[in-house]
């Protein structure tokens, strides 16, 4: 390969919070491990390998200037977002109009809501469900309807669209955040379910936030499909946010966007944006989206993916093999696996309290699922060198899942 995704950074005193924010926020975070063990950075959603050269290239050279004052957006910023969409997910007609700027993903979801809702309005989403929109949500006046996932035949996590018509008409929803792929099952939806999906919202009048955050992380021959392209109604009734930060490692440099075709969403949720004064975009943080959606990116988010492919292969097989009781679909994006440990912890009488620790003990710096709407989840970051991933799993083996067998 081109890039680097082989060699093991040391991350300690970076200020990361994956490796020294371990015991620092108890019910987040994980603890520390014991004497003896390394910690293996398994649970917050960035990535243990160093980001596409252009990005620090780009901020470096941005940096060398000693002026820091007001700025406006650059032109190429705008046009390397339009490239980046009509490259990696075929969006033809893209336009610098609709395109707007968020200091986060979670912060435009909480814009459009408040064009969207009234306070005490319920929002539909699926769960299991990303802790971000659960805070997000509820922080601002707003209470959720959760409609589960079911998990067919196959293992394939499936949007029950009888439960959400249920809910969307008992509750009068009409709002919804849709996670795609999502986040923590790794499902990246086929068009026919982003399809009737669309169709139930269209339907009963619902507008739609799509969380696209992890739609360049796509895993083997699966394919993302844009929210909005699926039919001339969810591209006028969807706002989608994107960001780098998911792909390229930047979440710490804070800049994400919206797309938004509707002219009239577009201008209130603007200015929803606008109304705490806080929403202005970073410098450095726009160079390094420039550095990351050059052509050198593509190439770097191609090996990435190839990367993530083989580390979720591994798990999954090894937790097939190995881990008895451990139930698990394979991700068809995202690096995240969410592990249903329920009939292990049956079998073995041991809580999901115990079996996180047993993991945090040795290292294995794991997260909890619960907190995701898992009722007795892991949820696992796979975004490790490989070598790094194999020594994890080999500790789960030996001192966790097998210990003593």
């Amino acid at each position: 390969m081109k890039y680097d995704f082989t060699s093991i950074i040391d991350r300690h005193g970076k200020d990361a919070i994956a490796v020294d924010g371990l015991g620092m926020n108890p019910g987040f975070a994980p603890e520390p491990p014991k004497e003896g063990f390394d910690a293996i950075p398994m649970w917050v959603a960035d990535m243990n390998f160093p980001t596409v050269p252009t990005v620090p290239e780009a901020i470096i050279e941005r940096a060398k200037h000693p002026a820091y004052g007001y700025f406006s957006a650059a032109k190429e910023y705008y046009d390397s977002i339009i490239r980046w969409h009509e490259t990696r997910n075929g969006v033809a007609g893209l336009t610098r109009e609709a395109i707007g700027y968020e200091n986060g993903v979670l912060g435009g979801v909480v814009s459009a809501l408040g064009v969207f809702c009234s306070k005490g309005d319920k929002v539909l989403l699926h769960s299991p469900t990303y802790i971000g929109f659960t805070k997000c949500v509820e922080n601002n006046g707003y209470h959720i309807i959760h409609s589960p996932l079911k998990r067919d035949e196959q293992g394939t996590w499936r949007m029950d669209f009888e439960d959400m018509e249920e809910k969307i008409v008992k509750n009068k929803i009409h709002a919804a955040i849709f996670c795609s792929p999502h986040n923590p099952c790794g499902r990246v939806w086929e068009r026919w379910e982003l399809e009737k999906a669309m169709e139930l919202y269209k339907k009963h009048d619902v507008f739609v936030i799509s969380d696209e955050i992890w739609s360049d992380i796509i895993l083997g021959n699966h394919k993302h499909i844009p929210t909005q392209s699926v039919s001339e109604d969810a591209r006028q009734r969807t706002v989608a946010v994107y960001a780098p930060s998911k792909t390229f490692n930047l979440a710490g440099l804070v800049g994400s966007y919206h797309i938004i075709y509707n002219k009239w969403i577009r201008e209130r949720i603007e200015k929803e944006s606008s109304l705490p004064h806080y929403n202005d975009m970073n410098v450095l943080s726009m160079h390094a989206l420039i550095g990351a959606y050059k052509p050198e990116g593509h190439e770097w988010v191609d090996e990435l993916r190839q990367v993530l492919t083989e580390n979720v292969e591994f798990a999954y097989n090894y937790i097939r093999e190995h881990f008895e009781g451990v139930t698990v679909s394979k991700p068809e994006g995202t690096y995240m696996m969410f592990l249903d440990c329920t009939e292990w912890c049956r079998k073995h009488g041991r809580t999901i309290e115990e079996l996180e620790r047993a993991g945090w003990d040795v290292g294995v710096a794991w997260q909890d699922g619960r907190m995701f709407h898992g009722p007795c989840h892991i949820r696992l970051n796979l975004a490790l060198p490989l070598s790094r991933v194999k020594e994890a799993f080999e500790r789960m083996d030996k001192y966790v899942f097998n210990a003593g067998t």
